[in-house]
């Protein structure tokens, strides 16, 4: 599971391409050198503080440490500018209770992230 957001992550440093409606291409050009560092370094991060993963419908939630909201907004805000066929939702639960991160898009959304990324 790790592996495969870590997968996701990286994978989107190596394309360069303008998304469409057609397809799920993730645009790098995007971002700035240092935004890409930083998105590198941030979804390290966060892939180490997955507790969890579920399937949904049109993508997937992963459960984060619940220290992680801050660092996941910032990763989803980098993510959304070069991939913005993602659809992404931060849920924090009361008491310091479980943080979600779900990742969905439109249709065929969750099969490219599963061909890409292996989930």
């Amino acid at each position: 599971m790790k592996g495969a957001l870590l997968s996701l992550l990286l994978s989107l440093f190596s394309t360069v391409s303008v998304a469409d409606e057609s397809g799920f291409v993730c645009d790098m050009r995007a971002l700035t050198k240092g935004e890409r560092a930083e998105h590198a370094r941030l979804g390290r991060r966060l892939i180490e503080s997955i507790q969890e993963r579920h399937e949904l419908p049109d993508g997937y939630a992963f459960r984060l440490a619940a220290d992680r909201w801050a660092m996941a907004a910032r990763w989803a805000e980098l993510e959304r500018k070069c991939c913005p066929f993602f659809a992404f939702q931060l849920e924090a639960a009361a008491e310091r209770g479980p943080l979600w991160l779900r990742i969905t898009g439109r249709t065929g959304v969750k099969t490219f992230m599963k061909e890409e990324l292996g989930l």
